[in-house]
């Protein structure tokens, strides 16, 4: 599981890097000391795990968990025990009290473990036999073959994704960051939080917007670069 630590205090954020180093099954992307960075760092990269602090200066690990992706799981770590009620309204998988106990810590990782391995069974029975031309997607308790060709773009809408076709959408229980991972990323671009689009059906974009037939998709500040630099080189 790729995780991240979240928490204002260095000597923490050591202590509990020296935890998650112990743990084969983790991998450790990156550390940082406010919610703000963080926000900013899962927008563009698939995180599994955060361990994360409450109280921090600016925005507090409470109002940031429920600003992230549903299938990024939290764990707490926190010096202060009166959250702890707070933590189940954001479905946090367990709450650790500093000093960390390093069997509890282990213990909250093997749920968020298992808890993980039931989220990525959900999605795979999402969207089935991703193959060049097609993928078949679970819809109203039907599969239903799409052609990628005829995928115009793809929106995230909380727990669902809308597929957008040719006068058709199609809503399947999906998260948008790993229907943007079964794509083939040739073709499938994805530009801001909630859009991926199929750069074969744009029909033009400016320095702000994807313009595809009457539909017209902002591109997000931290994902512009990158969406100039795929389009510029093709030609």
């Amino acid at each position: 599981m790729k995780c991240i630590i979240v928490d204002d205090e260095p000597i923490a954020r050591k202590g509990i890097k020296k935890l998650v180093e112990q743990i084969s099954q983790l991998e450790l992307l990156d550390s940082f000391n406010n919610a703000e960075a963080a926000s900013e760092y899962i927008k563009s990269t698939k995180v599994d795990l955060i361990f994360l602090d409450i109280q921090m200066p600016g925005i507090n690990g409470i109002e940031f968990a429920r600003s992230i992706p549903k299938h990024t799981l939290i764990i707490f770590t926190t010096a202060y025990s009166e959250y702890a009620l707070d933590s189940y309204e954001v479905d946090a998988v367990d709450y650790l009290v500093k000093p960390i106990n390093p069997a509890k810590f282990r213990k909250a990782v093997d749920k968020a473990i298992t808890y993980h391995s039931l989220l990525m069974e959900e999605e795979e029975k999402s969207v089935e036999n991703v193959e060049d031309e097609y993928i078949f997607v679970k819809s109203d308790r039907r599969f239903f073959k799409v052609n990628l060709k005829d995928i115009l773009f793809i929106e995230g809408l909380k727990d669902y994704v809308i597929i957008q076709l040719d006068g058709q959408r199609i809503i399947t229980r999906m998260n948008v960051k790993n229907m943007h991972d079964m794509l083939p990323k040739n073709t499938f671009l994805r530009i801001n939080r909630s859009y991926i689009v199929n750069k074969d059906r744009i029909d033009s974009f400016d320095n702000n917007d994807v313009f595809i037939k009457t539909y017209e998709i902002a591109i997000g500040n931290s994902y512009r670069d990158s969406f100039f630099d795929d389009m510029m080189s093709k030609k």
